[in-house]
C-alpha cells in the first residue's frame, strides 16, 4: 500500500523553508545537467581515442554504445526500484556509480576498463526520472510545474555544456584531466543530493520482479544493439538480423510475463491507457526529432571548406555553436511550466513539436551562414524545452504516485530508442549521399537536408500524436491544485 506524500516541507505556520528545502531543485537540477554532461564528454576523445588506448575505432565506438546500452535497461529498472525502495536512495546509488565509471576512466587507459566504466555510468540516465518524482512528491503543486520542467531541461542544458567544456580539455590538457574533473563534480553531486534532499515517504509495497527486469535488459539490448550497429556490421547482416529477432522473441515473452505476473516491473495495463501510451509515442518521436539537431549540426559545421558549405571549425568553436541552445532551454523552461499551468501540458508537447519543426525548416532553407545555422539549432532547442518538460507532467498526471518514478522511466527509455534510432537513421541517409574531397567521402548539403527534412518530419508526426492524448484540460489541473491548498489549509486549521 503506497504512503501518501506531503504537500509542502517548508514548514509549518509560514514559516520560511530550511536551506535543505531551498536547495533540493537547485541540487536535482545540477545531478540531471551532470548526467548529461558525463555522457557528452567523451565524445570529443573519440577520434583520438585508437591512438591512446592502442585500440580499433571500432572497440573505441564502445565507449558511446555501452552507456546508451547500459542506460537504456537501467532507467525503467531503477524507476521502479525507487518506487519501492527509495527515490533517494536509489538516486545517490545512480549518481555513484556515474562517478566510480568516471575515476575508473581517469585512472585507465586499457579500452575493456573504459568500456565497462563508460556502462556504469549508464546508471546515470535514471537521475533524471527519480528527480521528477521526489520533486512530485515533496513540492506543493503551484511550485511543481516549474521545477519539473527545469529538471526535464537539464538535459539539454548539459549536453550544450558538455561538449565545448570536454572538447577545451582534450585541446588544452591531457585526457585523463577531463574525467577527474568529472570524478570531482560526480563526488560533490552525491555529497549534495546526500545532504539536502530528502527521502519521500512515497512507496509501493511488494516483490522486485526481477525476471521481468532480467527479459527487459535482454531485450533492450538485443534491439538497442541491433539498431545502434546496424550501419557498422550492415542491416542485412545475419548478426543484425539476429538481434532482431531475438528482441521480438524476448520481448513478446516479456510482455506476456509482464500481463501475467501479480508485481510487474512495468505495469503494462497502465502503460496501454491511451493518456500514457501515447505520452510514451510522443517520447520517442520527439527524442528522434530532437537528437538529429546535435548530430547533424556537429558534422555539418566541421565539414571542410573545400565541400562548398562546410565551415572547417574545431571541436571547441562546434561546441560553441551548440551552447546558444543549452542556454535557451534554460530560460525556456519557465514559460513550459506557464503553458502547461494554463493550457495543460498536451498543448506544450503539440507547441514545442512544432516549434522543432520551425526549426527544421530553418535548417532547410539556409544550412550555410552560420548565424542561421545557430538560429535554427536554437529553435530546435526551443521546441526540446517544451516538449521535454512536457511528457513528465502528463505521465505525473496520468499515473498514480506510487509509481511515478518507474513511469518517467519508461518514459525516458522511449526517448532513447528515439534518439538510438535517430542516430542509426541520421548516419544511413548520410552514407548514401558522399561525394569524394581530396580522395575523401564527405556527406554532401543534399544528405544534410534529407536529414534535417526526415527529423521535421518526425517532428509533425510528434505533434499530432500529442493532440491526440486525451487531455483533462487546464481547469482540472487547476482544480487539483486548489483541492490540495484547501486540503493543506484545512489540515493545518484542524491540527490547530
Amino acid at each position: 500500500m503506497a504512503q501518501s506524500a506531503p504537500t509542502s516541507r517548508s514548514g509549518t505556520g509560514g514559516a520560511p523553508p530550511r536551506l535543505r528545502d531551498r536547495l533540493t531543485i537547485p541540487v536535482l537540477a545540477s545531478g540531471g545537467i551532470l548526467m548529461a554532461v558525463m555522457q557528452t564528454v567523451v565524445v570529443p576523445l573519440l577520434p583520438d581515442l585508437p591512438r591512446l588506448t592502442g585500440a580499433s575505432a571500432a572497440s573505441v565506438s564502445w565507449m558511446v554504445t555501452a552507456t546508451l546500452l547500459s542506460g537504456a535497461v537501467l532507467t525503467p529498472v531503477l524507476g521502479r526500484a525507487g518506487d519501492m525502495y527509495g527515490k533517494r536512495r536509489v538516486l545517490i546509488g545512480a549518481l555513484a556509480l556515474m562517478t566510480a565509471g568516471s575515476v575508473m576512466c581517469a585512472l585507465s587507459a586499457d579500452i575493456g576498463v573504459l568500456i565497462a566504466a563508460r556502462a556504469l555510468q549508464g546508471a546515470a540516465a535514471s537521475v533524471v526520472p527519480l528527480s521528477i518524482s521526489i520533486l512530485r512528491d515533496e513540492l506543493p503543486p503551484e511550485r511543481r510545474g516549474s521545477a519539473v520542467a527545469l529538471m526535464s531541461s537539464t538535459v539539454g542544458i548539459g549536453a550544450a555544456l558538455g561538449l565545448p567544456l570536454a572538447a577545451l580539455v582534450v585541446q588544452y590538457a591531457d585526457w585523463h584531466t577531463m574525467f577527474w574533473l568529472t570524478s570531482v563534480l560526480g563526488a560533490l553531486g552525491v555529497t549534495a543530493t546526500w545532504w539536502a534532499v530528502k527521502e519521500s515517504p512515497v512507496r509501493e509495497a511488494g516483490r522486485f520482479d526481477v525476471l521481468g527486469a532480467l527479459g527487459l535488459a535482454a531485450g533492450l539490448v538485443s534491439l538497442l544493439l541491433g539498431v545502434s550497429q546496424g550501419g557498422q556490421w550492415g542491416w542485412g547482416s545475419p548478426r543484425v538480423l539476429g538481434l532482431f529477432l531475438a528482441a521480438a522473441a524476448i520481448l513478446v515473452l516479456w510482455w506476456w510475463w509482464q500481463l501475467r505476473t501479480a508485481e510487474p516491473l512495468v505495469d503494462l495495463r497502465l502503460v496501454t491507457r491511451p493518456r500514457v501510451g501515447l505520452s510514451h509515442v510522443a517520447a520517442v518521436l520527439t527524442g528522434f526529432a530532437f537528437y538529429a539537431n546535435s548530430l547533424v549540426t556537429a558534422q555539418l559545421v566541421q565539414a571542410p571548406k573545400a565541400t562548398g558549405y562546410g565551415l572547417g571549425l574545431s571541436i571547441v568553436a562546434t561546441g560553441l555553436c551548440l551552447l546558444p541552445g543549452g542556454v535557451t532551454m534554460l530560460l525556456f523552461s519557465p514559460l513550459s511550466a506557464r503553458i502547461s499551468a494554463s493550457r495543460g501540458p498536451r498543448v506544450t508537447l503539440a507547441l514545442g513539436t512544432a516549434v522543432i519543426a520551425c526549426g527544421y525548416a530553418l535548417r532547410i532553407a539556409d544550412s550555410r551562414d552560420l548565424w542561421m545555422i545557430i538560429l535554427g539549432a536554437t529553435v530546435v532547442a526551443t521546441g526540446t524545452t517544451l516538449a521535454y518538460s512536457a511528457l513528465p507532467t502528463l505521465i505525473l498526471r496520468a499515473v498514480p504516485a506510487a509509481q511515478t518514478a518507474s513511469a518517467n522511466g519508461v518514459n525516458v527509455l522511449m526517448r532513447t530508442i528515439g534518439q538510438a534510432t535517430s542516430s542509426a537513421a541520421v548516419a544511413a541517409v548520410l552514407v548514401h549521399h558522399t561525394s569524394l574531397v581530396g580522395g575523401v567521402p564527405v556527406a554532401t548539403l543534399h544528405g544534410y537536408l534529407l536529414a534535417f527534412t526526415m527529423a521535421g518530419a518526425v517532428a509533425l508526426v510528434a505533434c499530432a500524436a500529442a493532440l491526440s492524448i486525451p487531455g483533462d484540460g487546464p481547469s482540472a489541473g487547476i482544480r487539483r491544485a486548489r483541492g490540495a491548498t484547501r486540503g493543506a489549509r484545512d489540515g493545518a486549521m484542524e491540527g490547530a
